[in-house]
């Protein structure tokens, strides 16, 4: 069974009921979630052997997460206990023309306190194939930008594919450097980068050749775009782009592009025409797609349909549980 081991901050997320503002009742709506916690979910769902790194408060709230994660088959043995508190996000979910709204509390948690040397790398990659992390990691401190560039370093040296899904937040970077100061020289280390074309940007500091924020959707900058990406990191064998057409906060396009060690290849596209709950939509992408390139080779059409399915389906499926 494929070892694929993933690193990131997995929170406390707090959601108001059905499509309601914030405390039109109260209530909130209480699970688990974070990037790096649901790809390896979803990979552990599928049939491989997902490892989740953190570092989480010793506390019931902690252990909640922990429970969580553990439920689906993830190994969580390397999950270190320390001083620090649990991060929040609330989420108040968009109907039709009125948007989602997150509101993070995130600061002075377990994870973005720890630093490099907190963690063994090399006891966590032994037998590994495969390590994912998002940009979302070393937006958090100066000191999760250091360790993550550690685990990048180490999961190289032990062999491992390693993957990266940009995932650019503007609201977190705030410690002083800027998304492109630090994702460039963790990018150096990836040989698979996940993004949208938002995420190149901010993160990479690399601009499409033509507009691809019009609304109209062309394969052919994406392609150009994604060219430029493995130009610039040579290291980079495979670029994956997902294609998202938000109509409304209810019905969204859905697809992606995939540029890869054998050509270009545009997946299906989907209409999602109602959107049960989009959280988490990426991760879903990032884990098919890591499954796919596994498991079907040099077949990376068929990677790419994978993950553009499993995002879909995502999309029909409420966060009731991580």
């Amino acid at each position: 069974m494929d070892k694929i081991v993933t690193f990131g901050e997995i929170m406390l997320r707090l959601k108001s009921p059905e499509h309601e503002r914030f405390f039109q009742q109260p209530l909130l709506e209480a699970t688990f979630g974070g990037g790096e916690a649901n790809v390896a979910v979803s990979l552990s769902i599928l049939g491989k052997q997902g490892v989740f790194v953190t570092a989480l408060p010793d506390t019931p709230i902690g252990e909640g997460a922990v429970s969580a994660v553990r439920a689906h088959g993830v190994d969580v043995s390397f999950i270190k206990r320390t001083k620090g508190r649990m991060g929040i996000y609330y989420l108040e979910s968009g109907a039709n023309q009125r948007p989602s709204n997150v509101v993070y509390d995130r600061e002075y948690t377990s994870i973005s306190m720890a630093k490099p040397g907190d963690f063994d790398w090399k006891t966590i990659f032994n037998g590994a194939k495969w390590f994912h992390i998002t940009g979302i990691t070393p937006a958090l401190t100066e000191s999760t930008a250091a360790l993550s560039l550690e685990a990048v370093k180490a999961a190289k040296a032990a062999g491992c594919t390693v993957s990266i899904d940009l995932n650019y937040r503007k609201k977190l970077w705030n410690y002083g450097k800027t998304a492109a100061e630090v994702m460039s020289g963790l990018s150096k280390y990836a040989d698979v980068i996940i993004a949208n074309e938002e995420d190149i940007q901010k993160s990479l500091g690399i601009s499409a050749p033509v507009d691809v924020t019009s609304g109209k959707l062309d394969t052919n900058a994406y392609k150009a775009l994604a060219e430029i990406v493995k130009a610039a990191y040579p290291n980079v064998s495979v670029v994956a782009i997902t294609l998202r057409e938000s109509h409304s906060a209810d019905y969204n396009g859905w697809s992606a592009a995939i540029h890869g060690k054998t050509g270009f290849y545009v997946s299906r596209k989907y209409e999602i025409t109602d959107i049960v709950d989009r959280v988490g939509g990426g991760d879903s992408f990032s884990a098919g797609l890591i499954f796919g390139l596994l498991e079907y080779g040099d077949d990376e059409e068929k990677a790419v349909n994978f993950a553009a399915a499993a995002s879909c389906l995502k999309h029909s499926i409420p966060a009731t549980s991580i």
